[in-house]
């Protein structure tokens, strides 16, 4: 009797138990998210920061969630090469807008339709098109102008800073025969940048229209890279590497060097870094033009899209995030979230853009931007730009020799390229 009166017990326990569980599992099921799952990469601390957006978005879309992964930008380019050959994209993905190009190239990316362009910056839009057709929509955009200490430059007769490369010069060579600073400008021997700035605003095309073949021998790029030289040459320039300053905004207070082309991320940081005494003593200009009949000089179209992958599950889900993250009320939320200056016109008349006096250069300059060339082999050409400039700069081989190299490695470079379009 005392056994089956056990065993009743035994059984009974199961059955609470079995049931519990039962209860958990179908509450589970209950609650079980029955969203459209939108997986969406990005980068940086962007990937951090659009946290905050994304719940607006959701209210509006109810039957849309997204997950949003952060990745490293050290680890983005690889991540998205190596997702899009595991087909394991996500849908949609904030990607570098020089990446776009060799994206398409390997047919990963889908064909947008339906996205308007006339409230962006035209150079900054051209960099998402790639054979007519749509494949990216700007989300923040950055460029390089000039940071110049105006105190010096005034001293020399620029307080606005030089419009001109003749101008430029002079204020250069001013700067050096009157001992207003050690150096006038820093043109970091390892990046590219600053030399391919200068052939943009000589109206350089850098390679062959089609992509093929190097233009570095051709009369624009070859009077930009002297100007680039002749800087190093004439002791206005020290010919070291970023690696070999120690604390940019220290040197640049304390007049190690009066000017220096950089991005507007450090707006900010010269805002922090620089001495209060030191505040009201620089300032920002759009790059000088090459020709005196020109506004500005031509800087180039950086910054971030939003691209959607091919084969995307969730496609129309995308559409929609990007139509959100592209929303002037968004850029500017964006803009306070993160730094990162609005993709779009309208944007820009923010308040905490207007008010500020240093962003102005960078939104006359984005009128005159333009994309880089468009080929998948871009950046190993870059890097020997910089390389042959450095040996230019440092006297290691002639101008004419530096430039006809440049063309020999964009040559070699881009020799499977002429093979593929000969076929």
């Amino acid at each position: 009797m005392q056994n089956a009166k056990c065993k009743m017990q035994n059984v009974g326990r199961w059955l609470f138990a079995f049931c519990i569980l039962h209860f958990a599992f179908v509450s589970c099921a209950e609650r079980r998210d029955v969203r459209e799952q939108l997986q969406f990469w990005a980068l940086g601390a962007e990937g951090e920061r659009v946290a905050a957006l994304i719940p607006d978005f959701e209210r509006r879309n109810p039957s849309i969630h997204v997950v949003v992964q952060q990745i490293p930008w050290s680890a983005a380019h690889e991540k998205l090469l190596t997702a899009f050959v595991g087909e394991a994209t996500p849908d949609i993905a904030q990607m570098g807008n020089t990446w776009i190009p060799e994206l398409v190239a390997v047919r990963a990316l889908e064909e947008l339709r339906g996205f308007d362009g006339r409230d962006h910056f035209p150079g900054i839009w051209a960099t998402n098109v790639v054979n007519g057709k749509l494949y990216g929509v700007p989300w923040y955009v950055d460029t390089r102008v000039l940071f110049y200490r105006s105190d010096v430059l005034a001293a020399v007769g620029y307080p606005r800073g030089p419009r001109t490369w003749s101008e430029w010069s002079d204020a250069m060579q001013r700067i050096e025969r009157e001992h207003r600073a050690r150096f006038a400008i820093l043109l970091p021997t390892n990046e590219w940048d600053p030399i391919v700035m200068l052939a943009l605003s000589s109206h350089s095309t850098l390679l062959t229209p089609d992509g093929t073949r190097g233009a570095f021998r051709r009369p624009e790029f070859a009077r930009a890279f002297a100007f680039y030289v002749d800087a190093f040459h004439r002791g206005w320039a020290p010919t070291v590497s970023n690696q070999l300053i120690a604390n940019l905004y220290q040197q640049f207070a304390q007049g190690d060097f009066a000017m220096y082309i950089t991005g507007p991320w450090n707006v900010g940081e010269f805002k922090r870094k620089m001495p209060p005494e030191m505040q009201d003593k620089w300032a920002t200009a759009p790059l000088p033009a090459a020709s005196a009949g020109e506004p500005a000089g031509i800087s180039m179209a950086g910054g971030s899209s939003l691209v959607i992958f091919r084969g995307a599950k969730h496609r129309a889900a995308a559409e929609k995030l990007i139509a959100f993250l592209s929303e002037p009320a968004q850029q500017v939320r964006f803009y306070e979230l993160t730094g990162d200056l609005p993709a779009r016109r309208s944007a820009w008349s923010a308040p905490a853009l207007v008010n500020d006096p240093h962003f102005a250069a960078f939104r006359a300059q984005l009128e005159r931007v333009e994309p880089l060339p468009k080929v998948p082999e871009w950046e190993q050409i870059a890097t020997a730009i910089f390389d042959r400039g450095e040996a230019a700069a440092r006297n290691v081989v002639s101008i004419p020799t530096a430039l006809t190299q440049l063309d020999a490695r964009a040559d070699a470079l881009l020799e499977k390229r002429r093979w593929m379009l000969r076929k």
